[in-house]
């Protein structure tokens, strides 16, 4: 791994340890941040109310309920806006309608799922259809996870570092589950040819990864000590 990258990564490590320590100082959770004030919690609606949004960034991301075995989990994108002018999304002749307004056009980067205490347990990719977003090539999705910042403080300071934070520390893994995604799609496209392949509902998660903030960070950690003596 770069050091650069390995830098980077235990920035995002301290910078998660500090979310945590400030919210549970007021007996709050990342979670808990993102439902503060949003009335009651029902299944498939967005959180907060209207998403969020960075404008600087064009990064994006809701909170949201409705698979088993988690309390709910985090959806993260870029907007058109936030993407290398030459980036497009893969060809696609199926017949689905894929955004085509600049204010719409949007890509996907990865889910998080969270448990009941507010804590993360996996990441996930997903087919298109999911969240109705634009489908592009691995590559160009992996270099917009640079791009993944929220730089405010709406809904909540914590949480929006956090999450920016995240999508550091786990770079190499969210990396690895977008190469997998890809190739699910390929793999499920040869053995269903008569189907398009974006849209097929029995295709939801097209990658899923078990999770540690403490594994990872001790991790970083070892390596970070190892490269230094």
């Amino acid at each position: 791994m770069p050091q650069e990258r390995l830098v980077r990564m235990n920035v995002a490590a301290d910078e998660i340890l500090e979310c945590y320590r400030v919210l549970k100082k007021g007996d709050a959770n990342i979670v808990s941040e993102i439902l503060k004030g949003q009335g009651t919690f029902y299944e498939w609606d967005h959180y907060p109310e209207g998403d969020v949004y960075d404008g600087e960034t064009h990064a994006q991301y809701y909170y949201h309920a409705h698979r088993e075995g988690e309390h709910g989990h985090f959806h993260t994108f870029l907007r058109k806006k936030g993407m290398r002018e030459s980036v497009a999304p893969v060809p696609y002749d199926g017949t689905a309608e894929w955004p085509t307004e600049e204010d719409e056009i949007i890509c996907h980067l990865i889910a998080i799922s969270m448990d009941s205490a507010g804590f993360p347990v996996a990441l996930f990719t997903t087919n298109r259809w999911v969240t109705g977003e634009n489908w592009y090539d691995k590559a160009d999705v992996i270099d917009m996870l640079d791009g993944f910042i929220i730089d405010h403080c709406t809904p909540s300071w914590p949480a929006n570092r956090w999450l920016t934070a995240m999508s550091m520390l786990f770079r190499p893994q969210i990396e690895q589950l977008i190469i997998a995604r890809d190739l699910k799609i390929s793999e499920w496209r040869s053995t269903n040819p008569d189907m398009d392949v974006f849209e097929d509902r029995d295709l939801e998660i097209t990658s899923y990864l078990n999770i540690s903030v403490e594994d990872q960070i001790r991790a970083v950690k070892e390596v970070t000590e190892g490269r230094l003596d």
